[in-house]
Order: C-alpha cells, then structure tokens, then sequence
C-alpha cells in the first residue's frame, strides 16, 4: 500500500502543485487547506502516514496544528515553509515537528526525506537490551524499557515521541560515550547529509525537560562542548 500523506497548506496552488508532485513520487495524498481540517480529518480517519504542514495559516497556525496532533499521535511531520530564520525552525520542532524545509525545495530531496522518517518510524531500537535504569533516585527511579517501547518514571509512564524515544535509546546504549550530533543524526534519522544538527539540540533539550531532575542544569544527558551529547546514568 503507498505511503499516506496529509497536505495542510491554505495557499490552494501551493497544496495542488504539492499534492500533484507527492502522487508522482507514488503516494497518495490527502489535502487541509487549514490546520482545523487537518485536525478534523485526523480525529474522524486516523492520522497519515506522514504529515507536510505549512507555517503560516489562516486561523490557527501551523504551530499549534503540530502541538494538538501531538497530544495524540507520533506521526511524522515535516515542516514546509517559506520561513528559514532560526526562530521558526527551533519553534516548529519545539512544537513537536521532527523535520523541516524551506520553500523552495527540491521534490526530491522532500521525498528522500520522508522515506528517511518512514524508515525510523518502521525500525526499532537497533540493538536489544534489558531494561536500564536511568536514575536510581528512590524517589524517581528512571527505568527506560527499549524493548517494550516504555519510559517510567517513579512507576508512572512518561509520554516520548518516537524520536525522542530512539535518541534516547541510542544515548543509553552508548553509556557515558559521547555521541556527535552528526552521528546521533545519521542514527536516529537515517539521512545523511540531508541532517540539521539544530534538529538534534532541539530534540534533547525537549527530552531534558521530561528526564532531568532539574532540566536547566542537566546530568543525565550531558552537553560536551564542541563534541556532542553524553548520557552519566545517575545513581
């Protein structure tokens, strides 16, 4: 079966040209021409397969359409936007998008990236590994189950994205040896030359602030300057 894609785009050309470009690479395409009818169409037929959201809607914008499918559904979501400056890409992946590009692009490039994110999507954790305990605090012990697809902490679930979730597997794997951003970039997504390393920085500061004892001074997932990340298990 092709892979499903949902257009949210209000520029009617836009989303046409789009849409006719997508079902040449072989998908098949379902279109919002706002972000309240793409959340329409998700609540009533499930979410997509993948996700192309523009920015700036009409009504509620693309921001707060990627953070409301968040609150239900891992689905992959690729920002489409004319908007390149920093602000607008580190709000967009905050927000819970886990890739994006900037208007124009290459329908190529577009394509080979969604293929890189229905990889991750697919692939499970590489390796298989018992449950590793995190943090040994009593009074929020950390325990990380790769194989169930589960993160507890002080016996409660803690809710990650699929990124998130593989980001983290990948650190923990890797215990205290610090990872570059390139290579968490060519592990979790899976694209090569393709990766922004700002998608990485986002993702681990969203992760701290689930994790960490106090996510404004991190020690589990630890900056090292200049390198990369690393992950100390805290005892």
């Amino acid at each position: 079966m092709n892979a499903q894609l949902m257009i949210v785009e209000d520029d009617t050309r836009v989303r046409e040209s789009l849409r006719l470009a997508m079902e040449d690479e072989g998908y098949t395409v379902a279109e919002a021409e706002s972000a309240e009818s793409a959340l329409d169409q998700v609540h009533s037929l499930g979410a997509p397969d993948v996700m192309l959201v523009d920015l700036m809607l009409g009504g509620m914008d693309g921001y707060t359409c990627i953070r409301e499918v968040r609150r239900e559904h891992d689905v992959p979501i690729i920002v489409v936007s004319a908007r390149d400056d920093t602000h607008d890409v580190v709000a967009a992946l905050e927000a819970g998008a886990d890739d994006f590009v900037t208007k124009p692009f290459e329908v190529k490039e577009l394509s080979a990236r969604i293929r890189a994110l229905r990889r991750r999507t697919r692939n499970a954790p590489d390796r298989e590994v018992t449950d590793i305990v995190l943090d040994a605090d009593a009074h929020r012990r950390l325990v990380l189950s790769p194989e169930r697809g589960a993160l507890r902490l002080a016996g409660e679930d803690v809710h990650l994205t699929l990124t998130e979730f593989r980001l983290l597997c990948e650190l923990a794997q890797n215990d205290s040896l610090v990872l570059s951003r390139q290579v968490l970039l060519d592990k979790i997504w899976d694209r090569g030359f393709f990766g922004d390393e700002r998608i990485v920085d986002v993702h681990v500061r969203r992760l701290r602030t689930k994790i960490e004892r106090d996510p404004a001074d991190p020690r589990l997932i630890v900056t090292v300057r200049g390198l990369g990340y690393r992950l100390d298990v805290q005892s």
